[in-house]
């Protein structure tokens, strides 16, 4: 693409240097720039990307988009921030694939990955082709293998080049996890969303947002982003879905869920068994049983929210029961690994996240058995929902195993000690501290019977763990296999 068309769509505050080049791609990393690519300096948390950009041009950068001029002889455009137009960049560039896609933008601090998953099985038991975007990457059908992704919203020129890449595969259904840092880092600007959906909202990530105001009003750009004619479902149950309610631009249909408040679409008669939950699903005049294979209340929730979705979809409450039904549990997602003892493995990283799971795994729980659980807290993120998190495994659970997570650049140590503020009581029979987490887990395996059910929280699908000087290849589902087996 030619200079002169980005700058048609690109505002800036001047340009230098002024030469009609051609484009051939954009980057923001200077390690990995290659040639006639334009290099974005973008502000980071650590790092500054104008100091990167004499580097970036001595490897080839034909431009360079930038907030203040620099001394580099090649076309340099000058924006008020590098971090909102990089956003208008790249769609330019991909030349706006979303505004050709049926994109569905799916929110919330819990839920979202087992939601975009369940959506597009639902979709493809229509015969419809979607892909997804996410935690675990991006992937163009639910049976092929997922393609990696950096963050659970991929910055805006991998997100754009996703987008144009489905385009080209032939698939119009996209389903995407909407993170609250990519709203307020402007990551999906210019995405044309046809749907969005909210799951809930909980505490997390106030190391960034700050206060729980600043996160509500980054999940809310969502959808107030929102055109006439688009969709929006919301949990009645959550305690912010009024406040969001009211948010929402006049002319977008709403539909909302829930099994405490009165909603338009609601569960009702819920059983939990040892193979899942079955459950009433209730919409306008009709009532289907379905029988998930998933568990928890949670998954209620979650399984509402992609039937709210698929019916604003034009897909009927059948078709999406059926979907549903032949659905099994999310890589990552209170995922069995293990039976005798049974063994959980949960994402769960959030204070509301691990007492939902700590709940489902006490249904399953026997009488004369005991629920255990495992977790740890990353590093260098909001320390304030560790106790939380320590109170709320020792009040829910039999035993309780504390270890390391992502520990980053803290002492894994401190983490810890964070966590144990938030016990009332330690009780070396019950509280048991081990940071290595692979020697956690075979502690896991002395202190459990084989009727006890056993809880690994935290890390998931996440086959890494992020140490102070590097990172580490883990995987929690690995580790029980060679323990247990």
């Amino acid at each position: 693409m030619e200079l002169s068309d980005i700058i048609k769509h690109v505002d800036c505050i001047e340009v230098l240097n002024f030469k009609n080049v051609d484009i051939k791609g954009i980057s923001y990393n200077s390690n990995t720039i290659k040639s006639h690519e334009i290099f974005v300096c973008l502000k980071g948390e650590h790092v500054d990307g104008h100091n990167f950009a004499q580097m970036a041009f001595e490897k080839g950068a034909i431009a360079i988009m930038a907030e203040h001029p620099l001394n580099i002889e090649i076309p340099q455009l000058i924006v008020n921030s590098t971090q909102e137009k990089i956003a208008d960049l790249a769609a330019c560039f991909f030349h706006n694939p979303s505004h050709s896609l049926n994109l569905i933008g799916i929110t919330g601090t819990n839920g979202k990955t087992t939601v975009t998953h369940l959506i597009q099985k639902i979709f493809e038991h229509e015969n419809k082709k979607c892909a997804l975007i996410g935690t675990l990457g991006y992937k163009l059908n639910s049976t092929s293998d997922y393609l990696e992704a950096k963050h659970t919203t991929p910055q805006a020129p991998e997100l754009q080049m996703t987008l144009s890449k489905i385009l080209q595969s032939d698939i119009t259904n996209v389903v995407m996890e909407v993170s609250s840092h990519a709203l307020e880092q402007f990551r999906v600007k210019n995405c044309k969303f046809q749907g969005a959906a909210f799951t809930n909202l909980t505490q997390d990530h106030l190391d960034f947002h700050i206060t729980m105001e600043n996160y509500f009003n980054a999940k809310a750009k969502l959808f107030t982003s929102l055109d006439k004619g688009s969709f929006a479902v919301i949990n009645r149950d959550d305690k912010y879905a009024k406040k969001l309610l009211e948010k929402i631009p006049e002319g977008v249909n709403i539909l909302t869920y829930g099994i405490k408040n009165e909603s338009d679409l609601f569960a009702k008669d819920i059983e939990f068994t040892s193979r899942g939950v079955i459950f009433k699903c209730c919409y306008k005049n009709e009532c289907v049983e379905i029988k998930l294979l998933l568990n928890g209340m949670f998954s209620v929730y979650n399984a509402l929210c992609a039937i709210g979705t698929a019916l604003m979809s034009n897909i009927t409450l059948q078709s999406a029961k059926e979907a549903l039904e032949a659905t099994k549990s999310v890589a990552g997602r209170f995922e069995i690994v293990h039976s005798d003892p049974m063994v959980i493995v949960d994402y769960a990283h959030t204070p509301d996240g691990l007492e939902n799971i700590l709940r489902a795994a006490r249904e399953l729980t026997p009488k004369d058995a005991e629920l255990i659980c495992m977790f740890g807290c990353g590093g260098d993120r909001d320390a304030t929902k560790r106790p939380k998190m320590g109170s709320i495994a020792q009040s829910l659970s039999d035993k309780i195993v504390i270890t390391s997570d992502n520990p980053r650049s803290e002492d894994p140590q401190q983490i810890i000690t964070d966590i144990l503020s938030g016990l009332k009581l330690i009780n070396p029979k019950t509280v048991f501290v081990e940071p290595d987490r692979h020697l956690a887990i075979e502690l896991l395996k002395k202190i459990s019977t084989p009727k006890d059910v056993i809880i690994l929280a935290g890390k998931g699908h996440e086959d890494y763990q992020i140490l102070k000087d590097k990172t580490i290849h883990f995987d929690d589902r690995e580790e029980v296999q060679k323990v247990f087996n």
